[in-house]
């Protein structure tokens, strides 16, 4: 009953605050008094449903109502309810939000091309998060591949709902010391699609350059997955996902990206997430593999075939299509830039992806469809930094290193006792530094004049300035994470049972099956 209240007291104030924010004096009173009668009536249907709940479960489940677990059993009722009485807050609440009309572009700031290209670009970006789930799910074993992908595609749910009630806010929100954005500035998208454009995208709605931020935000959590499969429990997961987004992914996008973020003021240059994406999303990779620890499979050296290779296949080409929305519509127009973003990208990755298969090859193995296809994505991780500051010629030298330095990381963790399932860190997190560190020795103001001159053109100061830069990244991303998946695992279990573990999570966490159920038979 305490919960439930809960819920209605927190739905009842954040519509109070949302009426306090949109609306004038003289209308406040008449919402208000409409509110409280409405919620006096849910009150009382809540409460004849309660009796008729316990009714139920006495004449039905009267075992149960004596069985000593009843307390364990009232946690997980509880706990299996509460994300849908949250969301059911949230709707309530975005009711009350008012809709305004669009910004009226009377100075003609807005450019077609540009718009277009964004729209494309958000699409793209988009896509890259089902490219994801295939690549890692192809990747796992085949009694965990649906659990792995859901993981990955679930996060364009959950944080859909934080980005456009309070997430866009904490990250593009009026500045608060150059840390985090005001929560308040853009609550549930106020002063969004009636506003002036974003000051760093000038060309295009202020709706479409917050959706399009939306689908980084989207990806990011859902490349931690990668990390932490066939062990992780589901709902654990989602809550990861949401304190991820709120306490690491926002701050850091506040950072690199708002004009008074203070990454931003110190002179450091991401072009599309080199940090704010692939670092975060590896070093919370590192720190979820620690806290979960090792699978039963790999300590006992258990070597675990890919479920299948045409699925790495498949997301690495989404992902690989989609990357040219991710870098190529960083430039937030159709220009130059954005064709230059474009070229480096698919330069990368090209060279990364031979880089990785060659350098197989050339220690004995044979070359190999997953071999090109992680290269490829380790080279795309790290040309994101870069893409729209250095020129095509060296991204080839940043793909091909990248490949090199990631390959090896991974040869030494799989001699190591850490159980990064798929690589995250070595592909995604290191890529990701690579990418920063090369960003501050070949980016050139020829390519990008917003931009800087790096170590080889004689910068040293603004080499150094990227080491800081990824360095305080690092070390937030790591030590916030480390501290979410503590916390996580205090308040409910982040792992799955043995049995579990032993049986599938696609079947005893989805109870679905690809191919066939083990729990089914």
């Amino acid at each position: 009953m305490f919960f439930y209240m809960c819920i209605f007291l927190f739905s009842y104030f954040l519509i109070k605050k949302i009426i306090n924010a949109f609306y004038n004096i003289g209308l406040q009173y008449f919402i208000l008094f409409f509110l409280r009668i409405t919620y006096i009536l849910l009150f009382f249907i809540y409460v004849l449903f309660l009796l008729l709940e316990v009714t139920f479960y006495y004449f039905w489940n009267q075992e149960s109502k004596l069985n000593p677990k009843l307390n364990k059993m009232n946690a997980k009722f509880l706990r299996d309810k509460l994300p849908f009485f949250v969301l059911a807050a949230i709707s309530i609440a975005a009711i009350f939000v008012p809709v305004l009309p669009n910004f009226e572009d009377s100075e003609g700031a807005y450019n077609g091309a540009d718009i277009t290209w964004v729209l494309i670009s958000t699409a793209l970006v988009f896509l890259m998060t089902p490219g994801l789930a295939f690549f890692y799910g192809g990747m796992v074993h085949r009694k965990n591949v649906i659990s792995t992908m859901i993981k990955s595609t679930v996060a364009a749910g959950v944080v859909t709902v934080i980005w456009i009630t309070f997430g866009f806010s904490l990250s593009f929100g009026d500045s608060i010391g150059g840390f985090i954005g005001n929560p308040m500035t853009n609550f549930f998208f106020k002063d969004v699609s009636n506003a002036a454009p974003w000051s760093l995208a000038p060309t295009i709605p202020k709706t479409l350059f917050a959706l399009f931020q939306l689908m980084f935000a989207i990806i990011t959590p859902g490349l931690v997955v990668g990390a932490l499969a066939e062990r992780v429990k589901f709902t654990s997961y989602i809550l990861f996902i949401i304190l991820f987004s709120i306490l690491v992914y926002a701050p850091l996008a506040h950072w690199s990206w708002h004009p008074e973020g203070f990454l931003f003021k110190m002179g450091a240059l991401d072009f599309a997430g080199g940090t704010v994406v692939h670092i975060s999303a590896g070093c919370a990779a590192l720190a979820g593999a620690l806290v979960l620890k090792r699978r039963k499979a790999h300590m006992e050296g258990v070597e675990i075939p890919p479920a299948n290779v045409p699925y790495v296949l498949i997301g690495t080409g989404l992902l690989w299509f989609g990357w040219f929305g991710f870098n190529a519509g960083s430039a937030l127009g159709a220009n130059g830039l954005a064709v230059s973003a474009f070229a480096t990208t698919n330069t990368a990755a090209a060279a990364a992806g031979l880089s990785w298969m060659f350098f197989d090859v050339m220690k004995g193995k044979k070359p190999s469809v997953m071999g090109f296809c992680i290269g490829a994505v380790v080279g795309l991780v790290a040309i994101t930094p870069g893409a729209g500051f250095v020129g095509i010629p060296q991204s080839i030298f940043i793909g091909v290193i990248a490949a090199i330095i990631s390959n090896i990381a991974v040869f030494y963790k799989q001699k190591s006792t850490l159980d990064d399932t798929l690589d995250v860190f070595p592909c995604h997190g290191l890529g990701g530094i690579v990418g920063m560190i090369l960003t501050g020795v070949f980016a050139t103001k020829a390519v990008n004049s917003a931009g800087n001159d790096g170590l080889f053109y004689g910068n040293t100061d603004f080499f150094l300035t990227q080491l800081k830069a990824m360095g305080i990244a690092v070390a937030y991303s790591f030590v916030v994470s480390f501290l979410i998946f503590k916390f996580i695992n205090l308040i409910q279990p982040l792992r799955v049972s043995e049995e579990e573990e032993e049986l599938g999570l696609d079947a005893t966490q989805h109870d679905e099956k690809y191919g066939r159920n083990p729990q089914k038979g």
